[in-house]
Protein backbone atom coordinates (compact mmCIF):
# COMPACT_ATOMS: atom_id res chain seq x y z
CA UNK A 1 0.00 0.00 0.00
CA UNK A 2 2.73 2.46 0.98
CA UNK A 3 4.73 1.54 -2.11
CA UNK A 4 1.77 2.09 -4.45
CA UNK A 5 1.18 5.46 -2.82
CA UNK A 6 4.85 6.30 -3.35
CA UNK A 7 4.35 5.50 -7.03
CA UNK A 8 1.55 8.05 -7.21
CA UNK A 9 -1.40 5.67 -7.26
CA UNK A 10 -4.74 6.15 -5.59
CA UNK A 11 -4.87 3.06 -3.40
CA UNK A 12 -7.86 1.41 -1.77
CA UNK A 13 -7.70 -1.39 0.76
CA UNK A 14 -10.12 -4.33 0.96
CA UNK A 15 -9.69 -6.45 4.09
CA UNK A 16 -11.31 -9.89 4.09
CA UNK A 17 -11.80 -12.00 7.22
CA UNK A 18 -10.61 -15.61 6.84
CA UNK A 19 -13.34 -17.15 9.02
CA UNK A 20 -17.11 -16.81 9.36
CA UNK A 21 -17.90 -14.05 11.79
CA UNK A 22 -19.79 -10.94 12.70
CA UNK A 23 -20.25 -8.17 10.13
CA UNK A 24 -17.29 -5.80 9.73
CA UNK A 25 -16.17 -4.14 12.05
CA UNK A 26 -17.92 -5.99 14.88
CA UNK A 27 -16.28 -8.55 17.13
CA UNK A 28 -12.83 -8.89 18.64
CA UNK A 29 -10.92 -9.93 15.52
CA UNK A 30 -12.21 -7.03 13.47
CA UNK A 31 -11.48 -4.56 16.27
CA UNK A 32 -7.93 -5.92 16.63
CA UNK A 33 -7.36 -5.63 12.88
CA UNK A 34 -8.69 -2.09 12.77
CA UNK A 35 -6.44 -1.04 15.64
CA UNK A 36 -3.35 -2.71 14.16
CA UNK A 37 -3.86 -1.07 10.75
CA UNK A 38 -5.08 2.37 11.85
CA UNK A 39 -2.12 4.04 10.15
CA UNK A 40 -2.60 2.28 6.79
CA UNK A 41 -2.32 5.11 4.22
CA UNK A 42 -5.23 3.97 2.05
CA UNK A 43 -7.33 6.54 0.19
CA UNK A 44 -10.37 4.47 1.07
CA UNK A 45 -10.88 1.29 3.09
CA UNK A 46 -13.39 -1.53 2.70
CA UNK A 47 -14.09 -4.62 4.81
CA UNK A 48 -15.75 -7.92 4.03
CA UNK A 49 -15.91 -11.58 4.95
CA UNK A 50 -18.24 -14.57 5.21
CA UNK A 51 -20.93 -14.18 7.84
CA UNK A 52 -22.20 -16.60 10.47
CA UNK A 53 -25.27 -17.04 8.26
CA UNK A 54 -23.16 -19.18 5.91
CA UNK A 55 -22.23 -21.76 8.51
CA UNK A 56 -25.37 -23.90 8.30
CA UNK A 57 -26.18 -23.60 4.62
CA UNK A 58 -26.08 -26.96 2.79
CA UNK A 59 -23.56 -25.76 0.21
CA UNK A 60 -21.16 -24.47 2.86
CA UNK A 61 -21.46 -27.67 4.88
CA UNK A 62 -20.63 -29.81 1.86
CA UNK A 63 -18.10 -27.58 0.06
CA UNK A 64 -16.28 -26.11 3.05
CA UNK A 65 -16.87 -27.69 6.46
CA UNK A 66 -16.90 -31.27 5.19
CA UNK A 67 -13.58 -30.79 3.46
CA UNK A 68 -12.07 -28.95 6.42
CA UNK A 69 -12.79 -31.81 8.84
CA UNK A 70 -10.66 -33.94 6.52
CA UNK A 71 -7.86 -31.36 6.78
CA UNK A 72 -8.38 -29.58 3.46
CA UNK A 73 -7.70 -26.03 4.55
CA UNK A 74 -7.12 -24.91 0.96
CA UNK A 75 -10.69 -25.78 -0.05
CA UNK A 76 -12.11 -24.21 3.12
CA UNK A 77 -10.40 -20.86 2.59
CA UNK A 78 -11.36 -20.71 -1.08
CA UNK A 79 -15.00 -21.35 -0.20
CA UNK A 80 -14.89 -18.64 2.46
CA UNK A 81 -13.58 -16.09 -0.04
CA UNK A 82 -16.21 -17.11 -2.60
CA UNK A 83 -18.93 -16.19 -0.09
CA UNK A 84 -17.52 -12.79 0.90
CA UNK A 85 -19.73 -10.00 -0.39
CA UNK A 86 -18.58 -6.99 -2.35
CA UNK A 87 -18.65 -4.11 0.17
CA UNK A 88 -21.18 -1.36 -0.38
CA UNK A 89 -19.70 1.64 -2.15
CA UNK A 90 -17.05 -0.33 -4.01
CA UNK A 91 -19.05 -0.09 -7.24
CA UNK A 92 -18.19 3.60 -7.47
CA UNK A 93 -14.45 2.94 -7.54
CA UNK A 94 -12.38 2.72 -10.72
CA UNK A 95 -10.02 -0.20 -10.37
CA UNK A 96 -7.02 -0.42 -12.71
CA UNK A 97 -5.04 -3.12 -10.89
CA UNK A 98 -5.66 -5.62 -8.09
CA UNK A 99 -2.79 -6.72 -5.83
CA UNK A 100 -3.87 -9.84 -3.91
CA UNK A 101 -1.75 -11.11 -1.04
CA UNK A 102 -2.94 -14.75 -1.00
CA UNK A 103 -4.20 -17.11 -3.68
CA UNK A 104 -7.30 -17.97 -1.63
CA UNK A 105 -8.56 -14.38 -1.93
CA UNK A 106 -8.92 -14.82 -5.69
CA UNK A 107 -12.54 -16.10 -5.65
CA UNK A 108 -13.46 -12.74 -4.13
CA UNK A 109 -11.20 -10.93 -6.60
CA UNK A 110 -13.02 -12.71 -9.46
CA UNK A 111 -16.29 -11.09 -8.31
CA UNK A 112 -14.54 -7.77 -7.86
CA UNK A 113 -13.31 -7.60 -11.46
CA UNK A 114 -16.21 -9.43 -13.09
CA UNK A 115 -17.33 -6.26 -14.87
CA UNK A 116 -13.91 -4.61 -14.94
CA UNK A 117 -10.87 -5.31 -17.12
CA UNK A 118 -8.44 -5.08 -14.21
CA UNK A 119 -5.27 -7.19 -14.20
CA UNK A 120 -4.33 -9.10 -11.04
CA UNK A 121 -0.94 -9.42 -9.35
CA UNK A 122 -0.84 -12.30 -6.89
CA UNK A 123 1.76 -12.09 -4.14
CA UNK A 124 2.84 -15.53 -2.94
CA UNK A 125 3.68 -16.30 0.68
CA UNK A 126 5.51 -19.63 0.47
CA UNK A 127 3.70 -22.72 -0.82
CA UNK A 128 0.57 -22.61 1.29
CA UNK A 129 -0.12 -26.33 0.89
CA UNK A 130 3.12 -26.95 2.72
CA UNK A 131 2.04 -24.67 5.56
CA UNK A 132 -1.33 -26.42 5.79
CA UNK A 133 0.37 -29.80 6.16
CA UNK A 134 2.46 -28.42 9.02
CA UNK A 135 -0.62 -27.00 10.73
CA UNK A 136 -2.46 -30.30 10.34
CA UNK A 137 0.22 -32.21 12.23
CA UNK A 138 -1.15 -33.23 15.58
CA UNK A 139 -4.66 -32.01 14.74
CA UNK A 140 -7.77 -34.17 14.76
CA UNK A 141 -9.13 -34.77 11.27
CA UNK A 142 -11.32 -37.50 9.83
CA UNK A 143 -9.97 -39.92 7.24
CA UNK A 144 -9.43 -39.84 4.37
CA UNK A 145 -7.02 -37.02 5.19
CA UNK A 146 -6.38 -34.27 2.67
CA UNK A 147 -2.94 -34.69 1.13
CA UNK A 148 -0.33 -32.16 0.15
CA UNK A 149 -1.10 -32.84 -3.52
CA UNK A 150 -4.83 -32.29 -2.91
CA UNK A 151 -4.26 -28.85 -1.48
CA UNK A 152 -1.47 -27.90 -3.88
CA UNK A 153 -3.77 -28.62 -6.83
CA UNK A 154 -6.32 -26.12 -5.49
CA UNK A 155 -3.58 -23.56 -4.88
CA UNK A 156 -2.14 -23.89 -8.39
CA UNK A 157 -5.56 -23.83 -10.07
CA UNK A 158 -6.33 -20.45 -8.55
CA UNK A 159 -2.83 -19.08 -9.08
CA UNK A 160 -3.22 -19.62 -12.81
CA UNK A 161 -6.05 -17.09 -12.84
CA UNK A 162 -3.71 -14.23 -11.88
CA UNK A 163 -2.05 -12.20 -14.61
CA UNK A 164 1.28 -12.34 -12.77
CA UNK A 165 2.60 -14.02 -9.64
CA UNK A 166 5.03 -11.91 -7.62
CA UNK A 167 7.26 -14.15 -5.52
CA UNK A 168 8.98 -12.80 -2.42
CA UNK A 169 12.10 -14.92 -2.74
CA UNK A 170 14.09 -16.76 -5.38
CA UNK A 171 13.28 -20.20 -3.97
CA UNK A 172 9.56 -19.57 -4.46
CA UNK A 173 10.05 -18.14 -7.93
CA UNK A 174 11.94 -21.21 -9.07
CA UNK A 175 9.45 -23.63 -7.51
CA UNK A 176 6.31 -21.97 -8.86
CA UNK A 177 7.91 -21.43 -12.27
CA UNK A 178 8.36 -25.20 -12.50
CA UNK A 179 4.85 -25.94 -11.21
CA UNK A 180 3.20 -23.37 -13.48
CA UNK A 181 5.50 -23.05 -16.50
CA UNK A 182 2.89 -21.28 -18.64
CA UNK A 183 2.12 -18.57 -16.07
CA UNK A 184 3.93 -15.25 -15.64
CA UNK A 185 6.30 -14.99 -12.69
CA UNK A 186 8.46 -12.23 -11.19
CA UNK A 187 10.82 -11.96 -8.25
CA UNK A 188 9.83 -9.05 -5.99
CA UNK A 189 11.73 -9.09 -2.71
CA UNK A 190 9.80 -7.63 0.22
CA UNK A 191 10.81 -4.40 1.89
CA UNK A 192 12.38 -5.14 5.27
CA UNK A 193 12.99 -2.35 7.76
CA UNK A 194 16.73 -1.89 8.37
CA UNK A 195 18.54 -1.97 11.67
CA UNK A 196 21.23 0.65 12.40
CA UNK A 197 24.62 0.27 10.77
CA UNK A 198 26.15 1.16 14.11
CA UNK A 199 29.71 1.66 15.29
CA UNK A 200 30.17 -1.94 16.41
CA UNK A 201 31.38 -3.16 19.76
CA UNK A 202 32.76 -6.25 21.40
CA UNK A 203 29.81 -8.64 21.39
CA UNK A 204 29.24 -11.71 19.24
CA UNK A 205 25.48 -11.94 18.87
CA UNK A 206 22.84 -14.29 17.53
CA UNK A 207 19.26 -13.01 17.09
CA UNK A 208 16.37 -15.46 16.72
CA UNK A 209 12.62 -15.55 17.27
CA UNK A 210 10.77 -18.61 18.46
CA UNK A 211 9.89 -20.87 15.56
CA UNK A 212 10.77 -24.46 14.80
CA UNK A 213 13.38 -23.70 12.15
CA UNK A 214 15.19 -21.31 14.49
CA UNK A 215 14.99 -23.84 17.31
CA UNK A 216 16.68 -26.49 15.17
CA UNK A 217 19.35 -24.02 14.07
CA UNK A 218 20.10 -22.74 17.58
CA UNK A 219 20.19 -26.28 18.95
CA UNK A 220 22.67 -27.26 16.24
CA UNK A 221 24.77 -24.22 17.09
CA UNK A 222 24.80 -25.01 20.82
CA UNK A 223 25.38 -28.75 20.48
CA UNK A 224 27.68 -28.90 17.45
CA UNK A 225 29.46 -25.54 17.17
CA UNK A 226 29.99 -24.23 20.69
CA UNK A 227 31.76 -27.37 22.03
CA UNK A 228 34.41 -26.59 19.41
CA UNK A 229 34.56 -22.91 20.40
CA UNK A 230 34.78 -23.10 24.17
CA UNK A 231 35.55 -19.81 25.85
CA UNK A 232 34.14 -17.68 23.03
CA UNK A 233 31.52 -15.32 24.52
CA UNK A 234 28.26 -15.44 22.55
CA UNK A 235 24.97 -13.72 23.39
CA UNK A 236 21.65 -15.02 22.04
CA UNK A 237 18.82 -12.47 21.83
CA UNK A 238 15.12 -12.93 21.10
CA UNK A 239 12.37 -15.15 22.45
CA UNK A 240 14.06 -18.28 21.13
CA UNK A 241 15.10 -18.92 24.73
CA UNK A 242 11.52 -19.84 25.57
CA UNK A 243 11.29 -22.06 22.50
CA UNK A 244 14.43 -24.00 23.39
CA UNK A 245 13.36 -24.37 27.01
CA UNK A 246 9.92 -25.64 25.96
CA UNK A 247 11.21 -28.14 23.41
CA UNK A 248 14.40 -29.35 25.09
CA UNK A 249 14.90 -28.32 28.69
CA UNK A 250 18.29 -30.07 28.93
CA UNK A 251 19.72 -28.09 26.04
CA UNK A 252 18.40 -24.88 27.56
CA UNK A 253 19.73 -25.56 31.05
CA UNK A 254 23.13 -26.58 29.73
CA UNK A 255 23.43 -23.35 27.77
CA UNK A 256 21.43 -20.92 29.89
CA UNK A 257 24.40 -18.52 30.12
CA UNK A 258 24.17 -17.66 26.42
CA UNK A 259 20.50 -16.62 26.40
CA UNK A 260 19.71 -12.95 26.97
CA UNK A 261 16.01 -13.06 26.06
CA UNK A 262 13.92 -10.54 24.21
CA UNK A 263 14.97 -6.89 24.26
CA UNK A 264 12.94 -3.82 23.33
CA UNK A 265 15.62 -2.26 21.12
CA UNK A 266 17.02 -4.99 18.89
CA UNK A 267 18.61 -2.30 16.73
CA UNK A 268 20.95 -1.44 19.60
CA UNK A 269 22.04 -5.08 19.77
CA UNK A 270 23.05 -5.05 16.10
CA UNK A 271 24.68 -1.64 16.41
CA UNK A 272 26.85 -2.84 19.29
CA UNK A 273 27.78 -6.17 17.71
CA UNK A 274 31.31 -7.01 16.70
CA UNK A 275 29.95 -9.94 14.72
CA UNK A 276 26.50 -11.38 13.95
CA UNK A 277 25.94 -15.13 13.69
CA UNK A 278 23.54 -16.84 11.29
CA UNK A 279 23.85 -20.58 12.05
CA UNK A 280 20.84 -21.48 9.89
CA UNK A 281 20.26 -25.15 9.09
CA UNK A 282 16.43 -25.26 8.82
CA UNK A 283 13.62 -23.22 7.31
CA UNK A 284 11.92 -22.29 4.06
CA UNK A 285 11.65 -19.03 2.22
CA UNK A 286 13.37 -15.79 3.03
CA UNK A 287 14.85 -15.29 6.50
CA UNK A 288 13.89 -11.82 7.76
CA UNK A 289 16.52 -12.08 10.52
CA UNK A 290 19.16 -12.67 7.87
CA UNK A 291 18.01 -9.55 6.01
CA UNK A 292 18.19 -7.55 9.24
CA UNK A 293 21.72 -8.81 9.81
CA UNK A 294 22.68 -7.80 6.28
CA UNK A 295 21.32 -4.30 6.85
CA UNK A 296 23.44 -3.86 10.00
CA UNK A 297 26.61 -3.93 7.91
CA UNK A 298 28.32 -5.94 10.67
CA UNK A 299 30.67 -8.84 9.92
CA UNK A 300 28.66 -12.05 9.60
CA UNK A 301 29.46 -15.71 10.17
CA UNK A 302 26.79 -17.68 8.37
CA UNK A 303 25.85 -21.01 6.89
CA UNK A 304 24.86 -21.05 3.20
CA UNK A 305 21.27 -21.83 4.25
CA UNK A 306 21.02 -18.40 5.87
CA UNK A 307 20.86 -16.90 2.37
CA UNK A 308 18.04 -19.13 1.12
CA UNK A 309 15.66 -17.35 -1.17
CA UNK A 310 18.23 -14.72 -2.09
CA UNK A 311 19.59 -14.52 -5.60
CA UNK A 312 23.21 -14.02 -4.59
CA UNK A 313 26.39 -15.95 -3.95
CA UNK A 314 27.24 -14.89 -0.37
CA UNK A 315 30.93 -15.55 -1.07
CA UNK A 316 30.85 -12.29 -3.04
CA UNK A 317 30.18 -10.31 0.16
CA UNK A 318 33.47 -9.27 1.74
CA UNK A 319 32.18 -9.03 5.31
CA UNK A 320 30.62 -12.52 5.27
CA UNK A 321 32.46 -15.61 6.46
CA UNK A 322 30.69 -18.62 5.02
CA UNK A 323 30.77 -21.77 7.17
CA UNK A 324 29.73 -25.02 5.52
CA UNK A 325 29.75 -27.13 8.70
CA UNK A 326 30.07 -26.95 12.48
CA UNK A 327 33.87 -27.22 12.45
CA UNK A 328 34.33 -24.28 10.06
CA UNK A 329 31.73 -22.25 11.94
CA UNK A 330 33.58 -22.83 15.21
CA UNK A 331 36.91 -21.99 13.59
CA UNK A 332 35.52 -18.67 12.38
CA UNK A 333 34.20 -17.94 15.86
CA UNK A 334 37.57 -18.67 17.43
CA UNK A 335 39.28 -16.41 14.91
CA UNK A 336 36.97 -13.46 15.65
CA UNK A 337 37.59 -13.93 19.35
CA UNK A 338 41.36 -14.26 18.85
CA UNK A 339 41.53 -10.99 16.94
CA UNK A 340 39.89 -9.23 19.87
CA UNK A 341 37.38 -7.60 17.50
CA UNK A 342 40.10 -5.38 16.05
CA UNK A 343 39.00 -6.30 12.52
CA UNK A 344 35.61 -4.62 13.01
CA UNK A 345 35.52 -1.30 11.16
CA UNK A 346 32.47 0.44 12.59
CA UNK A 347 32.76 3.55 10.46
CA UNK A 348 32.60 1.54 7.24
CA UNK A 349 29.50 -0.50 8.04
CA UNK A 350 27.10 1.77 6.17
CA UNK A 351 29.23 1.19 3.07
CA UNK A 352 29.86 -2.53 3.64
CA UNK A 353 29.00 -5.15 1.05
CA UNK A 354 26.08 -6.50 3.05
CA UNK A 355 24.58 -3.06 3.66
CA UNK A 356 24.88 -2.20 -0.03
CA UNK A 357 23.23 -5.52 -0.92
CA UNK A 358 20.42 -4.73 1.50
CA UNK A 359 19.95 -1.23 0.05
CA UNK A 360 19.86 -2.58 -3.51
CA UNK A 361 17.57 -5.52 -2.75
CA UNK A 362 15.48 -5.24 0.41
CA UNK A 363 15.05 -1.54 1.12
CA UNK A 364 11.73 0.24 0.63
CA UNK A 365 13.19 2.03 -2.40
CA UNK A 366 14.21 -1.31 -3.93
CA UNK A 367 10.75 -2.79 -3.34
CA UNK A 368 9.04 0.24 -4.85
CA UNK A 369 11.22 0.02 -7.97
CA UNK A 370 10.52 -3.70 -8.36
CA UNK A 371 6.78 -3.19 -7.88
CA UNK A 372 6.76 -0.49 -10.54
CA UNK A 373 8.59 -2.77 -12.95
CA UNK A 374 5.96 -5.51 -12.68
CA UNK A 375 2.85 -3.34 -12.31
CA UNK A 376 3.45 -0.68 -14.96
CA UNK A 377 3.28 -3.03 -17.98
CA UNK A 378 0.01 -4.52 -16.71
CA UNK A 379 -1.75 -1.15 -16.58
CA UNK A 380 -0.08 0.20 -19.70
CA UNK A 381 1.92 2.85 -17.86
Amino acid sequence: MIAYKALGARAISIAMMDAPGLPPLHGGRWRSYAEATASLPADRRFFTGPSFAHILTPSFLSDAWWRLIHGNQAAFLVELAARARLPEGLETETIDLVHANHYFTLPFVAKLIEKRAAPVILETQDIQARQYMLRNQGGFFLPPHATYDDMLAIELAWMQKADLSAHLNEEERQTFSQLLPNARHALVYPAVAPVPAGPGGNKIVLVASDNYGNYMSVRWFLEEVMPQARGVPVEIFGNIDGGVKRRDKNVFEGNRRYFKGRVEDIGAVYADAACVLLPTIEGHGLSIKAVEALSSGAPLIATPQAFRGMKIDPRQLANVTLAEDAASFAAALREVHRLGFSSSEGASRAASDTRRFYDDTFSFAAYTRALHDVAAPLVGA
